[in-house]
């Protein structure tokens, strides 16, 4: 069984487990809720893969490799600041390599897609830049053929940057920063209704409602600026756009689009870098996180 790979999603609510094939494509997958703390995490993965593998019928052993994606910081296998999940800092790769009695790749959630992106819809491409728009907005950078991280594994966070100082303030105090304007956390925060979500908030502003429809222009613009901010700052042959907000459809690429053409008009070195031309939708659900966290070990991570 060397020509598989095992690849674990652990996200904020849920872990999407997967056996990939080299080909990376899916041969099995099982999905269960994630459990929060040091502990619950180590042993919500553990119960996870042993679903997987025996469903498959085979071994975690078996694998040619086996990698993980996880929110945080993550440098050498450490997961740190992973908020959502209660973690501090865990040496993740350590505790599941104990269990497993092998070495374990792990890496930041949103780097692990970016690879599962790549191979999936740009794999002749040797840079791209994965956008990941759901709860948080953040991207995955592939440079040269290879997962770029940063010096400390920062790369990608955009979206802390700033697009209007005087902008709508996020959870922490900062205004107008990309992850407001352009992820679901965002959208709910600045409509201020609980238990509201970007869709039923996309519906209002198609309905007419003025302060929806102010909150669709700022995604838009959110979008297109992160967009902007990656091609600028890594020139990168494409942008692969994800997440849960690509199921608002052609509403939302349309929508960019808009703002990337205005751009394009009013300045004639955007014009030249084609960032509308650079920018496609990731077409079609599939598991890209886990899909991506199977493959890093292969020579693309």
């Amino acid at each position: 069984m060397s020509g598989v790979h095992i690849g674990v999603d652990i996200g904020g609510t849920k872990i999407d487990a997967v056996v990939v094939d080299e080909n990376a494509e899916v041969l099995g997958r099982h999905r269960i809720p994630v459990r929060r703390g040091p502990e619950g995490v180590v042993a919500a993965t553990a119960e996870a893969v042993a679903t997987l593998t025996a469903e498959a019928g085979i071994t975690v052993a078996d694998a040619a490799t086996v990698g993980v994606g996880i929110p945080g910081t993550v440098t050498d296998g450490i997961v740190r600041y992973a908020q959502n999940l209660d973690l501090k800092e865990l040496d993740l790769a350590g505790e599941l390599g104990k269990l497993w009695g092998r070495g374990v790749y792990v890496e930041n959630d949103v780097s692990a897609a970016a690879i599962g992106a790549w191979r999936l819809a740009a794999p002749d491409a040797n840079s791209v830049a994965y956008l990941n728009l759901g709860t948080g907005l953040a991207a995955g950078i592939i440079l040269d053929g290879r997962l770029w991280r940063g010096a400390y594994g920062a790369a990608g966070e955009i979206g802390y940057v700033s697009i209007d100082p005087r902008g709508p303030v996020d959870a922490e105090g900062v205004p107008g920063g990309l992850e407001t304007y352009a992820s679901g956390s965002g959208i709910v925060r600045q409509w201020g209704v609980p238990d509201s979500d970007a869709r039923t908030i996309m519906a209002a502003a198609a309905k007419g409602d003025p302060a929806a429809e102010a909150i669709r222009e700022r995604l838009y613009v959110g979008v297109a600026s992160a967009i902007r901010v990656l091609v600028l700052a890594y020139d990168v042959e494409q942008v692969i756009v994800g997440g849960g907000l690509t199921g608002l459809g052609d509403t939302l690429l349309d929508g960019t689009t808009a703002v990337l053409d205005e751009w394009s008009e009013a300045s004639s070195f955007l014009s030249s870098l084609a960032l509308a031309k650079r920018t496609r939708m990731l077409e079609g659900y599939k598991p890209v996180a886990a899909i991506g966290a199977a493959m890093l070990g292969v020579e693309h991570g």
